[in-house]
């Protein structure tokens, strides 16, 4: 069964239909939470929690910083047991990208939305235009999709380096682990490094010590590297992070035999150096688990992944809604479910028609009673284009409607919205790619990539490092040091599909196949639309609909959306709360007030929110703030106030 929890069924041909007999299929039922401590807890609970046990602390983290806006993050911590008792999510800015869409010419939405993340707007922007590409009724060349998806490869090797070293990277640094935990640092001092023959360091410590932010030789060199990749986008993309060329029916810009051999010169330095990273982690997480195992469930979570595919097909892509799942498991990456570490369907609309957004304990106002009315309930769409059935609280059916309120973890504490696939909380990222390719039961037209089931074999050509064959293992526990070793793999797996579609891109042009794009004019009808693909920090879809020429609905749902999303209605944990809720705390502190909170970081960093530039930890009555340039902790001096 594809659903476990939505009454949806399949008939013998496949088609998805609601269960007989269920009275209210996508009835909610909004359970009471019950925090422990901040605006809306019963504070006379807590202070008897406090009388038995003086190790229990609150511990806020504010903000730390997200795609396209800020994240704040509330933890009671038992500082004695080393457990997280309680967490809640906040995104703390309204960015209102919906609402601003609405009424405008269509084509402006892949400008507009682009500028929803300041780090990966490209991927927005090509989003954008695949929705487009389904509402208007046209399809790119098969030349302007291979440039799409090496645009889109580009993007994600600027952005995995700059996640593993820029990011993420500083909490393992010599800084980072010296204060928090100086008798890991003795112990990396002593400890031999095994991919010494790739990465060139001798021990662990001189790994983190190069690792240190703005000073450390990894730090630096990863900042290049963001820089080649950048140069291959700006080629045909004409600017970053808000490209120019991307438009509905292909892309816009000329590309010539030059503008590809300039990509391919950059393309190929990242076959050493992803070599060169994946030893690099492989080296330090499996340091952290000899150190320690229970690093191992730092930041873990069950394994439910949700990934929309990518990389389409330049031959099979056709922007219907009805070829979805055709197209979708032609992309180099295909739409998959992965539900407790098993594959449930890798069928596009099967994984649409499962997505629904909930508000309960978002400041936004329930928007399933202001539908048409026409008999539906409110529900302006029942079913999709396929007739599928569909939730009230599918994207197509949202309304964008902002209730702001004061904060409350009893009742509503974040801008974002709490997604959930068959009502499960799903996470997503560059690994939800890779395992739903290491899982696929068939994709044999890979060329440099084979998927076994149980891993990735990426055969990497030669470059200034022999041919190799790099496998990447889907792990057996899921957590904050296996999502970082994964997207140290991922610099591999992406610049191998970027070389495949430079192949494609050479013979098309050697065969005079040149075109870029189709002509398109702004249909003046009803449509809708749909853009399935994905960011450097997984699931990303842009919904649409339009009529009379214009917007009416448009809605982005975000990687981050998923990941660090509120409780649901029956209040079950969004993926950053759920992770950090069974982080054990291995940080080595005397005393309370020395608590840092460094393992709680790296589970939320090894999520990748975006950006992080200040933290300010607020611990019982005091708020401890450190103005840092990538990483919160490894500062010396804290400032009370």
């Amino acid at each position: 069964m594809c659903f476990k929890n939505l009454p949806i069924e399949f008939d013998e041909q496949g088609n998805a239909r609601l269960r007989e007999g269920v009275v209210d299929p996508y009835a909610v039922q909004v359970a009471e939470l019950h925090p422990l401590a901040g605006p809306g807890a019963d504070e006379e609970r807590l202070q008897e929690l406090l009388a038995r046990n003086g190790h229990i602390r609150r511990a806020d983290f504010d903000p730390v910083t997200r795609v396209a806006g800020a994240l704040a993050f509330h933890t009671v911590v038992d500082l004695e047991s080393r457990q997280v008792l309680e967490t809640a999510s906040m995104a703390t800015l309204f960015r209102g990208y919906e609402v601003i869409l609405k009424g405008r010419d269509p084509r402006d939405a892949i400008f507009i939305s682009s500028r929803a993340c300041g780090v990966c707007g490209g991927v927005h922007s090509t989003t954008s235009a695949l929705a487009l590409e389904m509402a208007f009724g046209i399809v790119p060349p098969p030349l302007g999709i291979v440039i799409r998806n090496l645009l889109l490869s580009l993007e994600y090797l600027y952005d995995h380096p700059l996640h593993l070293f820029l990011l993420a990277g500083p909490d393992y640094s010599e800084p980072a682990v010296r204060e928090t935990n100086p008798e890991l640092w003795e112990r990396a001092q002593r400890a031999t490094a095994p991919g010494k023959a790739i990465h060139g360091y001798g021990t662990i410590a001189e790994l983190m010590t190069d690792m240190t932010p703005l000073t450390g030789k990894l730090y630096g060199e990863a900042l290049h590297m963001t820089r080649v990749a950048r140069e291959a986008y700006v080629l045909i993309g004409g600017k970053y992070p808000h490209p120019q060329t991307v438009v509905p029916g292909g892309v816009s810009a000329t590309v010539d035999i030059s503008d590809m051999n300039e990509m391919h010169l950059r393309i190929v330095k990242f076959f050493d150096y992803g070599r060169k990273v994946v030893a690099i982690w492989n080296d330090l997480v499996e340091f952290f688990y000899e150190a320690n195992p229970q690093y191992r469930d730092v930041g873990r979570r069950p394994k439910n992944l949700i990934e929309p595919g990518q990389w389409d097909d330049p031959f099979a892509y056709d922007a219907t809604y009805d070829n979805a799942d055709a197209w979708g498991n032609a992309r180099w990456a295909p739409p998959a479910v992965i539900r407790d570490g098993e594959l449930v369907t890798t069928s596009m609309q099967a994984l649409n028609i499962g997505v629904e957004e909930f508000v309960e304990h978002s400041f936004y106002e329930d928007w399933t009673g202001n539908g048409d009315g026409a008999g539906n309930g409110g529900v302006r769409f029942a079913t999709d284009p396929a007739g599928n059935p569909l939730s009230p609280y599918h994207p197509w059916n949202k309304e964008t409607i902002p209730k702001p309120t004061g904060t409350s973890w009893k009742e509503r504490y974040s801008w974002s919205t709490a997604p959930r696939w068959d009502r499960t909380a799903m996470e997503t990222g560059p690994y939800s790619r890779m395992w739903a390719n290491a899982l696929a039961r068939d994709y044999s037209h890979l060329r440099f990539i084979e998927p076994t089931g149980h891993s990735l074999k990426l055969n990497m050509p030669k470059a200034g490092l022999p041919e190799a064959v790099i496998e990447w293992q889907i792990p057996e526990r899921w957590g904050a040091f296996e999502r970082n070793r994964a997207r140290a793999h991922a610099i591999l797996y992406t610049a191998l599909i970027a070389y495949e579609n430079l192949l494609v891109g050479l013979d098309l042009m050697r065969k005079g196949e040149t075109k870029l794009a189709v002509g398109h004019t702004v249909p003046k009808d009803f449509r809708i639309g749909a853009g399935f693909w994905g960011a450097g920090r997984g699931y990303l879809t842009h919904h649409l609909v339009m009529d009379e020429g214009v917007i009416e609905n448009y809605q982005i749902l975000t990687p981050s959306t998923w990941m660090a999303s509120p409780k649901d209605p029956w209040g079950n944990p969004g993926p950053y709360e759920e992770a950090v809720a069974a982080t054990p705390l291995l940080e080595n502190y005397e005393k309370p007030e020395d608590f840092k909170g460094i393992d709680v970081l790296r589970t939320i960093r090894s999520f990748d929110p975006c950006m992080p530039c200040t933290t300010h930890i607020f611990t019982g009555k005091r708020v401890i703030s450190r103005d840092v340039v990538t990483c919160a902790c490894g500062l010396d001096e804290e400032h009370e106030h």
